[in-house]
């Protein structure tokens, strides 16, 4: 049985004193007493079954007042590993990471989506478990797997629904396939949403409301609201690549089946389609990018105009969701400033005063490590949140019992 499935009472609520804990500061049983405004013998029991678990550990002394001095704790953030998976249309990255989120180590090779969910999910069995090898892991030392998958996701489930560039994936059971190799929890959701997780992790924490935008072969959004993801009912909020762009190719058609969409006129295909025919060697979106670096005059005009469209989208989703920052990512984004400037031009033209008035739009510095990254966040949270430590705290009380 998986340590870290929640099936906790409210017996210990260690996790009372562990959440205070997960800021990474050592702190005394005194310290923590007065933090949590608990008793000393309450506190020392409490640490005895979180030390127990490995959550937690001894780091040193405090300096001492007289006598002997306090020891301090801190939280264990190699107690467990966690494999944050990126799937990608022509890619898989998969990290290794620890409690806290920090990569380390990672591997990405050429795996081609449409190949179908076991073929992809067999290659990704194998990276994680070379990865674990390599670090003189095994799948005990797995806390969770976290997944962003390149189309809608029922996160409840983790099954892909109807995604338009994986076939053979629709409702397809990846926590329970993953699960037959790695007998721990399996969370999966949208590229989009656990790239804005990794973003706001690693560069925003303070940040409580951001978007990020994901512009590449698609265009989509996550939202981050109050320091949390939103996902909608049904896990398709930030879907910004069907909103139809006003005035701008009314008559082209998505692969949605509908006329218009933003991701229609401003994705990266939709770019490297406008330049084909100007002989300046543009057919892919790379080569959109790449064109834009050697300054192709044509190319910075076409980036720009897809900018203005975007940022047509993002003017309503400024003033309707507020956000102080939009942090815009994904392989187009490395066109730079050119994009950028398309973007801000119209969402400051056309958004509220008010809802523009600290608002910053930036690319993302991540280098492509937004989607590991927020995968391995993803699972952090959940498996050491208040119930699933208590679960554990639990259950490793029974066994030693």
């Amino acid at each position: 049985m998986d340590p870290f499935v929640p099936q906790a009472s409210s017996a210990t609520a260690a996790s009372e004193v562990f959440q205070l804990m997960r800021d990474g500061r050592p702190r005394t049983k005194a310290e923590i007493a007065e933090a949590t405004s608990l008793a000393r013998s309450t506190v020392s029991a409490r640490l005895d079954l979180l030390l127990a678990t490995g959550l937690l550990v001894p780091v040193g002394e405090a300096a001492s007042t007289g006598g002997r001095p306090p020891a301090r704790f801190a939280m264990n953030t190699s107690s467990f590993a966690v494999l944050a998976v990126d799937l990608g249309a022509s890619h898989a990255t998969v990290a290794l990471t620890d409690l806290a989120g920090e990569i380390l180590d990672e591997v990405s090779v050429a795996s081609d989506i449409t190949e179908g969910p076991q073929p992809v999910l067999d290659r990704v069995v194998d990276l994680g478990e070379s990865l674990l090898v390599a670090h003189g892991l095994t799948p005990e030392s797995l806390a969770g797997i976290g997944v962003g998958a390149p189309g809608p996701v029922e996160h409840s489930t983790g099954r892909p629904a109807n995604p338009p560039i994986m076939p053979g994936w629709h409702d397809f059971d990846i926590p329970g396939y993953l699960s037959t190799s790695f007998p721990v929890p399996v969370l999966v959701d949208n590229d989009v949403n656990v790239m804005a997780l990794g973003e706001h992790t690693a560069h925003w924490p303070e940040t409580d409301d951001l978007l990020f935008v994901k512009v590449a072969t698609g265009i989509g959004s996550g939202i981050i609201s109050n320091r949390r993801l939103v996902r909608g009912a049904l896990g398709t909020a930030g879907d910004l690549g069907h909103v139809q762009v006003s005035g701008k190719g009314e008559d082209v058609a998505c692969r949605c089946g509908n006329l218009g969409c933003l991701e229609a006129v401003a994705a990266g295909p939709a770019i490297a389609k406008q330049l084909a025919d100007l002989d300046i060697g543009v057919a892919t979106p790379q080569d959109v990018v790449d064109a834009v670096e050697r300054g192709e005059v044509e190319a910075v005009r076409a980036v720009r105009e897809a900018g203005r469209a975007i940022g047509s989208v993002l003017a309503t989703c400024v003033s309707l969701l507020n956000p102080s920052v939009v942090v815009i990512g994904g392989s187009l984004a490395a066109t730079g400033e050119y994009l950028l400037a398309g973007i801000r031009e119209v969402v400051y033209q056309r958004s509220l005063p008010l809802a523009t008035h600290q608002l910053r739009i930036v690319s993302s510095s991540m280098r492509g490590r937004e989607a590991v990254l927020g995968a391995a966040a993803m699972v952090i949270e959940e498996v050491l949140s208040p119930r699933s430590v208590d679960g554990l705290v639990e259950r490793r009380s029974r066994a030693s019992a």
